[in-house]
């Protein structure tokens, strides 16, 4: 059975959830780097694949999937991993719930600041921190009575959150005031498998 081709970029946190959760759960990847640099991208064969002409990009024989969250939920239906995709329908939305935070509330606050700092966006920093203030407040006070984001063990929920809040001080985010935020990190970073974005 050949394994589904994975287009990555290394330093992308969205690439990076995708690597995380194929690690943690034992799913084997054929990983492409994809140079956007070079444009790589933009050429009519990635396009075909891609039209957004984004990273990641999953190639499963003739299925492509595109956006990180899309490409969990495929992997994780595939290869039967109900712990990390529960099938019971509160536990599977309280999944999605974390899915949509880590596209909207994480992205517009850590993600975006990181994107300004390290890779010099031309997006609103100050925007960015505010929104990285309320969003890391309010999952601190999640996870000072959670251990995990979505259940009683890790899910997709966290795979999807993971990168841009490990990555934030990249973005010039203190973590410092979130302390179970921090707590959470040291659990995911203790899981068997677990691997770092520069893996």
């Amino acid at each position: 059975m050949s394994r589904p081709v994975f287009y990555n970029c290394p330093p992308s946190g969205n690439c990076y959830k995708v690597r995380l959760f194929a690690a943690l759960a034992g799913v084997a990847l054929d990983i492409r780097d994809v140079d956007l640099a070079a444009g790589a991208h933009k050429t009519p064969d990635f396009t075909a694949l891609n039209p957004w002409q984004q990273v990641p990009v999953l190639q499963d024989g003739e299925t492509v999937i595109w956006d990180s969250q899309a490409i969990l939920v495929y992997l994780a239906e595939k290869y039967g991993k109900t712990e990390w995709w529960p099938a019971a329908p509160a536990a599977r939305a309280r999944v999605v719930e974390w899915l949509s935070v880590s596209v909207n509330e994480i992205q517009h606050g850590p993600a975006d600041a990181r994107l300004v700092k390290k890779f010099d966006y031309s997006l609103r920093y100050d925007d960015a921190v505010a929104a990285s203030a309320r969003t890391l407040s309010i999952i601190d006070r999640h996870l000072a009575d959670h251990a995990w984001l979505a259940g009683d063990g890790p899910t997709l929920a966290d795979c999807a959150a993971y990168p841009y809040l490990a990555l934030a001080p990249e973005g010039g985010i203190a973590l410092d005031a979130y302390p179970a935020l921090r707590l959470w990190l040291a659990r995911v970073e203790a899981l068997p498998g677990y691997i770092s974005v520069d893996a």
